[in-house]
């Protein structure tokens, strides 16, 4: 039975892991302090090399940082420049890319998402120009959970000026079934501006190791390795992937425990009226276009305490374990069963 260590207070905002490392990798850490005392590889070559092995690729296509945030920053300083500084990526999306993109001076450059919480590729694509350095896609997107289709991407692809470098932020693929993910292999192959970015962070349940790493053409990873701090992978991290990719099954049975919460929280919102998108990753996004309604939900998770990722249209929640999700159901419910009582009483009037 799988267990959340939580104090009192339900974390649903960074789309962390509600668990632990997995047993045989905290094992695995645990055994591997005693080294601590070490320096790490001045460059993380081992652990680029570990990572290529498991996913059927050259090691010089994989440059690791910390985390898919360290990642990102090494792949803007690499491809955002004087002439080429915009970053075109849809709105709302993940906090680190215009923070980021800020950080070396580019201009971001945001998209509204389609009315159904995807990604607008034709509205993205003609916000496309000559200044334009990288743009950015999520699969599955975050915050709404929402996934690309191949042949969508693929036709994005076509008409995108191969100069442009595009982040193809796969944080929560873990969370897709197998046989529904893009074919990353045969993507970069055919477009090699495309670099895939992942995460140890999520389904993993390493966000505080900070292990992240993209995968790209040689070219473009011998770019982005350029701007690799030395020692800036810690001595844990190498381990730590090691061990997650020992444990499979664990890590199966974690990924299963989450999505299946996911989809029971979505069934339940969806009966208390709540309309939201289908959710391929941790997470779920409830859109909140009322601003008296959002006001009442901000209300609910604050007395209940519940912290969520609150944005203009709506609030991204985080699947935690059972008894945080279970409160977040209650919360939305009270909300719904006020709002209905406000509507009769205001009609009897």
């Amino acid at each position: 039975m799988l267990t959340a260590r939580m104090s009192g207070r339900h974390s649903l905002a960074l789309n962390e892991n509600p668990y632990g490392p997995l047993p045989s990798v905290r094992h695995s850490l645990e055994q591997a302090l005693a080294s601590a005392n070490r320096y790490p590889e001045y460059l993380p070559h081992r652990l680029a090399r570990a990572i290529a092995a498991r996913i059927g690729c050259s090691p010089e296509q994989i440059v690791v940082g910390a985390g898919a945030t360290g990642v990102i920053m090494h792949i803007l300083q690499a491809f955002v420049a004087p002439g080429r500084a915009r970053v075109v990526m849809a709105e709302p999306i993940f906090d680190g890319y215009p923070v980021l993109t800020a950080t070396v001076r580019g201009h971001s450059v945001m998209v509204a998402l389609a009315a159904d919480g995807s990604q607008d590729l034709d509205a993205m694509r003609a916000a496309v120009d000559a200044r334009t350095g990288v743009v950015v896609l999520c699969d599955p997107h975050n915050p709404t959970g929402t996934r690309l289709r191949a042949g969508e991407l693929t036709g994005f692809l076509d008409r995108i000026d191969t100069r442009v470098a595009v982040i193809l932020d796969e944080a929560y693929i873990e969370f897709v079934a197998p046989d529904q993910r893009i074919d990353t292999e045969t993507l970069l192959a055919a477009y090699p501006n495309v670099i895939v970015v992942r995460t140890f962070s999520k389904a993993f349940g390493l966000a505080g190791l900070r292990v992240g790493y993209a995968v790209a053409d040689p070219q473009a990873a011998a770019r982005i390795a350029r701007w690799q701090v030395p020692f800036g992978m810690n001595i844990l991290a190498e381990v730590g992937v090691r061990a997650c990719y020992a444990a499979e099954d664990e890590l199966n049975e974690r990924i299963d425990a989450i999505t299946s919460e996911r989809d029971r929280v979505s069934v339940a919102l969806r009966r208390l009226g709540y309309v939201l998108p289908d959710s391929s990753a941790n997470h779920l996004f409830v859109p909140l276009h009322d601003p008296a309604l959002a006001h009442r939900v901000s209300q609910a998770f604050c007395r209940a305490g519940i912290h969520v990722r609150k944005y203009s249209t709506g609030v991204r929640i985080t699947v935690g374990d059972r008894a945080a999700n279970q409160a977040v159901l209650t919360s939305l419910a009270e909300v719904r069963a006020a709002a209905h009582r406000l509507s009769g009483s205001v009609s009897t009037r």
